[in-house]
Protein backbone atom coordinates (compact mmCIF):
# COMPACT_ATOMS: atom_id res chain seq x y z
CA UNK A 1 0.00 0.00 0.00
CA UNK A 2 0.77 3.53 -1.13
CA UNK A 3 1.72 5.44 2.29
CA UNK A 4 3.16 8.33 3.99
CA UNK A 5 3.30 10.10 7.19
CA UNK A 6 3.88 13.40 7.78
CA UNK A 7 2.79 16.44 10.47
CA UNK A 8 0.89 19.43 9.12
CA UNK A 9 1.20 22.46 11.87
CA UNK A 10 0.32 26.36 10.83
CA UNK A 11 0.65 29.99 11.86
CA UNK A 12 3.70 29.74 13.85
CA UNK A 13 4.32 33.63 14.43
CA UNK A 14 7.49 32.91 15.64
CA UNK A 15 8.82 35.43 17.30
CA UNK A 16 5.56 37.45 18.16
CA UNK A 17 5.95 40.66 20.20
CA UNK A 18 3.21 39.85 22.74
CA UNK A 19 1.68 43.09 22.20
CA UNK A 20 0.35 44.49 25.76
CA UNK A 21 1.45 41.67 27.59
CA UNK A 22 4.68 43.56 29.12
CA UNK A 23 3.35 44.61 32.32
CA UNK A 24 3.34 41.16 33.10
CA UNK A 25 6.54 39.88 36.00
CA UNK A 26 9.79 39.27 34.01
CA UNK A 27 10.02 35.82 33.95
CA UNK A 28 6.38 34.95 32.86
CA UNK A 29 6.68 37.47 29.99
CA UNK A 30 9.80 36.07 29.04
CA UNK A 31 7.87 32.47 28.68
CA UNK A 32 5.60 33.57 26.77
CA UNK A 33 7.98 35.92 24.44
CA UNK A 34 9.91 32.43 23.93
CA UNK A 35 6.57 30.48 24.32
CA UNK A 36 6.28 30.05 20.56
CA UNK A 37 9.88 28.90 19.60
CA UNK A 38 9.08 26.38 22.50
CA UNK A 39 5.93 25.33 20.57
CA UNK A 40 7.92 25.11 17.33
CA UNK A 41 10.73 22.94 18.95
CA UNK A 42 8.06 20.71 20.06
CA UNK A 43 6.85 19.99 16.78
CA UNK A 44 10.66 19.43 15.75
CA UNK A 45 10.69 16.82 18.18
CA UNK A 46 7.55 14.92 17.10
CA UNK A 47 8.17 15.14 13.72
CA UNK A 48 11.62 13.44 14.69
CA UNK A 49 10.26 10.94 17.20
CA UNK A 50 7.48 9.72 14.89
CA UNK A 51 9.96 9.74 12.35
CA UNK A 52 7.84 11.31 9.50
CA UNK A 53 8.49 11.65 6.28
CA UNK A 54 8.00 15.75 5.83
CA UNK A 55 6.65 18.67 7.46
CA UNK A 56 4.03 20.57 6.21
CA UNK A 57 4.14 24.89 7.48
CA UNK A 58 0.72 26.44 5.69
CA UNK A 59 1.96 29.62 6.22
CA UNK A 60 2.19 32.67 8.71
CA UNK A 61 6.06 31.26 9.73
CA UNK A 62 6.80 34.40 10.78
CA UNK A 63 4.97 36.98 13.01
CA UNK A 64 6.18 39.92 10.72
CA UNK A 65 7.02 40.53 7.52
CA UNK A 66 10.41 41.97 8.67
CA UNK A 67 11.12 38.58 9.98
CA UNK A 68 13.98 39.26 12.79
CA UNK A 69 17.37 37.49 12.41
CA UNK A 70 16.54 36.13 16.09
CA UNK A 71 13.55 34.55 14.27
CA UNK A 72 15.08 33.07 11.07
CA UNK A 73 18.27 31.98 13.04
CA UNK A 74 16.07 29.53 15.86
CA UNK A 75 13.87 28.42 12.47
CA UNK A 76 17.19 27.54 10.46
CA UNK A 77 18.07 25.61 13.36
CA UNK A 78 15.14 23.94 13.71
CA UNK A 79 15.36 22.54 10.07
CA UNK A 80 18.87 21.69 10.43
CA UNK A 81 17.59 19.24 12.89
CA UNK A 82 15.24 17.54 10.57
CA UNK A 83 17.75 17.66 7.82
CA UNK A 84 19.96 15.49 10.05
CA UNK A 85 17.26 13.04 10.03
CA UNK A 86 16.44 12.85 6.43
CA UNK A 87 13.01 14.91 6.83
CA UNK A 88 11.75 17.00 4.40
CA UNK A 89 9.42 20.61 5.26
CA UNK A 90 7.54 22.17 2.87
CA UNK A 91 6.09 25.43 3.57
CA UNK A 92 4.33 28.99 2.53
CA UNK A 93 4.53 32.31 3.58
CA UNK A 94 0.98 33.78 4.30
CA UNK A 95 -0.09 37.27 4.62
CA UNK A 96 1.93 37.69 7.88
CA UNK A 97 5.68 36.76 6.43
CA UNK A 98 4.77 37.57 2.92
CA UNK A 99 7.29 37.75 0.24
CA UNK A 100 6.90 41.63 -0.34
CA UNK A 101 8.60 42.46 3.24
CA UNK A 102 12.13 44.14 3.44
CA UNK A 103 14.56 41.62 5.58
CA UNK A 104 17.96 39.57 5.57
CA UNK A 105 17.75 36.62 3.77
CA UNK A 106 19.17 33.28 5.42
CA UNK A 107 19.53 30.69 3.70
CA UNK A 108 17.99 27.34 4.38
CA UNK A 109 19.03 24.05 4.40
CA UNK A 110 18.36 21.65 1.21
CA UNK A 111 15.54 19.59 3.33
CA UNK A 112 13.22 22.73 2.72
CA UNK A 113 11.15 23.74 -0.33
CA UNK A 114 9.28 27.49 0.30
CA UNK A 115 6.74 27.30 -2.37
CA UNK A 116 6.73 30.65 -5.13
CA UNK A 117 4.75 33.34 -5.13
CA UNK A 118 2.71 31.26 -8.13
CA UNK A 119 0.95 28.23 -7.27
CA UNK A 120 2.91 25.28 -7.88
CA UNK A 121 3.69 21.70 -7.86
CA UNK A 122 6.83 19.67 -6.27
CA UNK A 123 6.77 16.09 -5.93
CA UNK A 124 8.46 13.99 -3.23
CA UNK A 125 8.94 10.14 -3.03
CA UNK A 126 9.63 8.63 0.64
CA UNK A 127 11.58 5.25 0.94
CA UNK A 128 9.17 3.08 0.68
CA UNK A 129 8.43 4.09 -2.92
CA UNK A 130 5.37 6.37 -2.42
CA UNK A 131 5.28 9.20 -4.72
CA UNK A 132 3.50 12.90 -3.52
CA UNK A 133 2.71 15.93 -4.95
CA UNK A 134 2.32 18.82 -3.39
CA UNK A 135 0.16 21.79 -4.16
CA UNK A 136 1.04 25.46 -3.03
CA UNK A 137 2.05 29.48 -2.85
CA UNK A 138 3.66 31.89 -0.72
CA UNK A 139 1.66 35.49 -0.42
CA UNK A 140 3.65 37.78 -2.93
CA UNK A 141 2.02 40.70 -0.89
CA UNK A 142 -0.37 41.12 2.19
CA UNK A 143 -3.38 41.31 1.01
CA UNK A 144 -4.26 38.34 -1.44
CA UNK A 145 -7.83 38.48 -1.94
CA UNK A 146 -8.01 36.77 -5.30
CA UNK A 147 -9.68 33.23 -5.23
CA UNK A 148 -5.80 30.96 -5.65
CA UNK A 149 -7.70 27.90 -5.62
CA UNK A 150 -8.54 28.61 -8.84
CA UNK A 151 -5.08 28.06 -9.97
CA UNK A 152 -4.29 24.55 -8.22
CA UNK A 153 -5.05 21.56 -10.91
CA UNK A 154 -4.35 17.73 -10.08
CA UNK A 155 -0.89 16.60 -11.82
CA UNK A 156 -0.97 12.81 -12.61
CA UNK A 157 2.31 11.11 -11.88
CA UNK A 158 2.28 10.62 -8.26
CA UNK A 159 0.32 8.31 -5.96
CA UNK A 160 -0.97 10.86 -3.55
CA UNK A 161 -1.88 14.55 -4.03
CA UNK A 162 -1.79 17.13 -0.77
CA UNK A 163 -2.76 20.98 -0.97
CA UNK A 164 -1.49 23.44 1.38
CA UNK A 165 -3.48 26.68 0.72
CA UNK A 166 -3.15 29.66 3.51
CA UNK A 167 -6.87 31.36 3.31
CA UNK A 168 -10.18 31.44 4.78
CA UNK A 169 -13.72 29.88 3.42
CA UNK A 170 -16.23 32.54 1.72
CA UNK A 171 -18.61 34.19 4.05
CA UNK A 172 -16.32 33.63 7.19
CA UNK A 173 -16.82 37.29 8.25
CA UNK A 174 -14.50 36.64 11.47
CA UNK A 175 -11.53 36.79 9.62
CA UNK A 176 -9.69 38.61 6.72
CA UNK A 177 -11.03 37.16 3.47
CA UNK A 178 -7.49 36.06 2.04
CA UNK A 179 -7.36 33.54 -0.87
CA UNK A 180 -10.81 32.86 -0.51
CA UNK A 181 -12.19 29.07 -1.17
CA UNK A 182 -15.38 27.40 -0.62
CA UNK A 183 -15.33 24.49 0.66
CA UNK A 184 -16.70 22.45 -2.87
CA UNK A 185 -13.67 23.82 -4.78
CA UNK A 186 -11.06 21.51 -2.86
CA UNK A 187 -13.32 19.04 -2.88
CA UNK A 188 -13.61 19.29 -6.58
CA UNK A 189 -10.01 19.15 -6.95
CA UNK A 190 -9.43 15.40 -5.89
CA UNK A 191 -6.55 15.96 -3.80
CA UNK A 192 -5.98 12.89 -0.90
CA UNK A 193 -5.49 16.14 1.96
CA UNK A 194 -5.78 19.68 2.13
CA UNK A 195 -3.04 21.19 4.68
CA UNK A 196 -4.65 24.65 5.34
CA UNK A 197 -3.55 27.52 7.61
CA UNK A 198 -4.48 31.40 8.18
CA UNK A 199 -7.28 30.46 11.13
CA UNK A 200 -6.05 30.57 14.40
CA UNK A 201 -8.55 28.15 15.73
CA UNK A 202 -8.48 24.28 15.08
CA UNK A 203 -11.30 22.63 12.66
CA UNK A 204 -11.81 19.37 10.47
CA UNK A 205 -13.89 21.02 7.87
CA UNK A 206 -13.78 17.60 5.97
CA UNK A 207 -13.10 13.94 7.01
CA UNK A 208 -12.60 12.54 4.18
CA UNK A 209 -10.65 13.63 2.08
CA UNK A 210 -9.34 15.62 5.27
CA UNK A 211 -9.34 18.81 5.26
CA UNK A 212 -7.84 20.54 8.27
CA UNK A 213 -6.93 23.91 9.83
CA UNK A 214 -4.70 22.96 12.73
CA UNK A 215 -4.91 26.24 14.36
CA UNK A 216 -1.98 28.16 15.51
CA UNK A 217 1.09 26.03 17.70
CA UNK A 218 0.99 29.01 20.59
CA UNK A 219 -2.01 30.69 21.90
CA UNK A 220 -0.97 34.56 22.15
CA UNK A 221 -3.82 36.61 23.60
CA UNK A 222 -7.12 35.93 25.17
CA UNK A 223 -8.83 34.90 22.39
CA UNK A 224 -6.78 32.12 21.54
CA UNK A 225 -7.53 29.75 24.06
CA UNK A 226 -6.85 26.02 24.39
CA UNK A 227 -4.68 23.28 23.71
CA UNK A 228 -2.17 24.40 21.06
CA UNK A 229 0.10 22.60 18.25
CA UNK A 230 -0.38 20.42 15.21
CA UNK A 231 -1.73 17.40 13.11
CA UNK A 232 0.20 13.90 12.48
CA UNK A 233 -1.10 12.36 9.89
CA UNK A 234 -0.97 8.83 8.19
CA UNK A 235 -2.22 9.01 4.51
CA UNK A 236 -2.92 6.67 2.43
CA UNK A 237 -4.84 5.43 -0.76
CA UNK A 238 -7.32 4.32 1.50
CA UNK A 239 -7.49 7.33 3.07
CA UNK A 240 -6.10 9.53 6.44
CA UNK A 241 -5.73 8.50 10.09
CA UNK A 242 -4.94 11.95 12.08
CA UNK A 243 -4.21 12.74 15.53
CA UNK A 244 -3.89 16.63 16.85
CA UNK A 245 -0.84 16.37 19.21
CA UNK A 246 -0.05 18.99 21.56
CA UNK A 247 2.54 21.92 22.04
CA UNK A 248 1.85 25.01 23.41
CA UNK A 249 4.08 25.79 25.92
CA UNK A 250 1.35 28.40 27.58
CA UNK A 251 -2.10 27.55 28.00
CA UNK A 252 -4.79 30.39 27.46
CA UNK A 253 -8.44 29.73 28.99
CA UNK A 254 -11.02 31.14 30.50
CA UNK A 255 -12.62 29.83 33.20
CA UNK A 256 -16.18 30.88 35.24
CA UNK A 257 -16.60 30.18 38.89
CA UNK A 258 -19.98 29.85 40.35
CA UNK A 259 -20.02 32.55 43.35
CA UNK A 260 -23.99 31.91 43.96
CA UNK A 261 -23.06 30.13 46.81
CA UNK A 262 -20.19 32.55 48.14
CA UNK A 263 -20.99 34.23 51.12
CA UNK A 264 -17.63 36.38 51.38
CA UNK A 265 -14.45 37.53 50.20
CA UNK A 266 -12.90 34.46 52.16
CA UNK A 267 -14.69 31.98 50.49
CA UNK A 268 -14.30 33.13 46.99
CA UNK A 269 -10.10 33.83 47.39
CA UNK A 270 -10.41 29.85 48.71
CA UNK A 271 -12.04 28.99 45.85
CA UNK A 272 -10.02 30.70 43.23
CA UNK A 273 -7.06 29.32 44.97
CA UNK A 274 -8.88 25.38 44.46
CA UNK A 275 -9.51 26.27 40.65
CA UNK A 276 -5.93 27.48 39.93
CA UNK A 277 -4.55 23.98 41.36
CA UNK A 278 -6.89 22.29 39.11
CA UNK A 279 -5.42 24.24 36.51
CA UNK A 280 -1.81 24.18 36.82
CA UNK A 281 -0.01 21.53 34.46
CA UNK A 282 3.45 20.28 34.86
CA UNK A 283 6.24 22.34 33.22
CA UNK A 284 3.61 24.64 31.51
CA UNK A 285 2.26 27.85 32.41
CA UNK A 286 -1.35 28.88 32.41
CA UNK A 287 -3.24 32.51 31.43
CA UNK A 288 -7.00 32.45 33.20
CA UNK A 289 -9.41 35.12 32.00
CA UNK A 290 -11.56 34.41 35.09
CA UNK A 291 -15.48 34.79 35.68
CA UNK A 292 -17.05 35.18 38.63
CA UNK A 293 -20.81 34.71 38.30
CA UNK A 294 -24.23 35.90 39.70
CA UNK A 295 -21.96 37.14 43.05
CA UNK A 296 -24.32 38.40 45.64
CA UNK A 297 -22.69 38.56 48.80
CA UNK A 298 -22.83 41.92 50.49
CA UNK A 299 -20.89 45.18 48.82
CA UNK A 300 -18.32 45.23 51.66
CA UNK A 301 -17.40 41.82 50.68
CA UNK A 302 -17.45 42.49 47.30
CA UNK A 303 -15.70 45.41 46.94
CA UNK A 304 -12.00 43.66 47.68
CA UNK A 305 -12.90 41.99 44.23
CA UNK A 306 -13.86 44.80 42.39
CA UNK A 307 -11.01 46.87 43.41
CA UNK A 308 -8.41 44.44 42.88
CA UNK A 309 -7.41 43.64 45.82
CA UNK A 310 -8.28 39.66 44.51
CA UNK A 311 -6.51 39.75 41.60
CA UNK A 312 -3.22 41.27 43.07
CA UNK A 313 -3.05 38.19 46.17
CA UNK A 314 -3.51 35.26 43.56
CA UNK A 315 -1.03 36.87 41.90
CA UNK A 316 1.37 37.55 44.36
CA UNK A 317 2.50 33.73 44.50
CA UNK A 318 2.72 33.14 40.74
CA UNK A 319 5.50 35.18 39.46
CA UNK A 320 8.31 33.14 40.25
CA UNK A 321 6.39 29.70 39.25
CA UNK A 322 7.19 27.89 36.60
CA UNK A 323 4.05 25.88 36.01
CA UNK A 324 2.30 29.48 36.97
CA UNK A 325 -1.31 29.78 36.40
CA UNK A 326 -1.53 33.85 36.20
CA UNK A 327 -5.28 35.05 36.56
CA UNK A 328 -5.07 37.80 34.34
CA UNK A 329 -8.55 39.46 35.25
CA UNK A 330 -11.72 39.01 37.22
CA UNK A 331 -14.75 40.16 35.49
CA UNK A 332 -17.50 39.92 38.52
CA UNK A 333 -20.72 39.29 37.37
CA UNK A 334 -23.28 40.54 40.01
CA UNK A 335 -26.65 38.66 40.52
CA UNK A 336 -29.36 40.36 38.77
CA UNK A 337 -32.36 41.19 40.81
CA UNK A 338 -34.45 42.73 37.78
CA UNK A 339 -36.74 41.32 35.98
CA UNK A 340 -36.16 42.28 32.12
CA UNK A 341 -39.74 41.74 30.95
CA UNK A 342 -41.31 43.02 33.66
CA UNK A 343 -39.28 46.42 33.61
CA UNK A 344 -39.91 46.68 29.75
CA UNK A 345 -44.49 46.34 30.87
CA UNK A 346 -43.95 48.90 33.44
CA UNK A 347 -41.43 51.96 31.71
CA UNK A 348 -40.55 52.79 28.26
CA UNK A 349 -37.77 53.90 28.82
CA UNK A 350 -36.10 50.33 29.98
CA UNK A 351 -38.02 48.84 27.25
CA UNK A 352 -35.94 51.13 24.57
CA UNK A 353 -32.76 50.65 26.33
CA UNK A 354 -33.57 47.13 25.85
CA UNK A 355 -34.60 47.61 22.41
CA UNK A 356 -31.32 49.12 21.54
CA UNK A 357 -29.06 46.47 22.91
CA UNK A 358 -30.83 43.60 21.00
CA UNK A 359 -29.89 45.74 17.66
CA UNK A 360 -26.57 47.03 18.60
CA UNK A 361 -25.44 43.55 17.49
CA UNK A 362 -26.25 44.40 13.83
CA UNK A 363 -25.21 48.10 13.95
CA UNK A 364 -21.74 48.70 12.02
CA UNK A 365 -18.33 49.54 14.15
CA UNK A 366 -18.76 52.49 12.71
CA UNK A 367 -21.88 53.85 15.54
CA UNK A 368 -18.92 53.43 17.95
CA UNK A 369 -16.54 56.67 18.56
CA UNK A 370 -13.49 54.93 18.84
CA UNK A 371 -14.27 53.33 15.11
CA UNK A 372 -15.18 56.48 13.76
CA UNK A 373 -12.22 58.27 14.99
CA UNK A 374 -10.25 58.62 11.74
CA UNK A 375 -6.75 57.59 13.51
CA UNK A 376 -7.77 54.94 15.80
CA UNK A 377 -9.54 52.86 13.08
CA UNK A 378 -6.73 52.19 11.36
CA UNK A 379 -5.37 49.69 13.78
CA UNK A 380 -8.68 48.09 15.10
CA UNK A 381 -9.81 44.89 14.13
CA UNK A 382 -13.67 44.57 12.51
CA UNK A 383 -15.51 43.50 15.68
CA UNK A 384 -17.47 40.35 15.58
CA UNK A 385 -21.22 39.78 16.17
CA UNK A 386 -20.28 37.73 18.98
CA UNK A 387 -18.20 40.38 20.63
CA UNK A 388 -21.20 42.89 19.67
CA UNK A 389 -23.11 41.25 21.73
CA UNK A 390 -21.30 40.93 24.60
CA UNK A 391 -20.57 44.49 24.41
CA UNK A 392 -23.81 44.79 24.41
CA UNK A 393 -25.27 42.71 27.16
CA UNK A 394 -22.15 44.49 29.35
CA UNK A 395 -23.19 47.61 28.89
CA UNK A 396 -26.97 46.75 29.22
CA UNK A 397 -25.81 45.00 32.98
CA UNK A 398 -23.75 48.37 34.08
CA UNK A 399 -26.60 50.72 33.09
CA UNK A 400 -29.58 48.81 34.74
CA UNK A 401 -27.12 48.64 38.01
CA UNK A 402 -26.73 52.24 38.05
CA UNK A 403 -30.18 53.04 37.31
CA UNK A 404 -32.24 50.62 39.18
CA UNK A 405 -32.71 49.42 42.84
CA UNK A 406 -34.85 46.97 44.35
Amino acid sequence: MKRVTFIHAADLHLDSPMSGLKHLPGAIFKKLQESTFDAFTKIIDLAIFHAVDFVILAGDLFDGEDRSIKAQTRFRKEMERLEECGIAVYAVHGNHDHMDGRWTHLPMPENVHIFSHKVEVVKYTAENGTSVHLYGFSYPKRHVLERMIDQYSRVDGADLHIGILHGSSEGNNDHDPYAPFRINDLLGKSFDYWALGHIHKREIINSQPPVIYPGNIQGRNRKETGPKGCYLVELDNSGAKTEFLEAASVIWENAEIDASGLENYQAVYETCLNLMEEKRTNRKGTVLNLTLADASMPYHELRSIINGELLETLQEEEADEESFVWISGIKVIEKRMWNKEKLALESDFFSELFKTADQFGECSENSLPLYSHPLARRFLNELTKDEKQRLAEEAETLLLGLLYKD
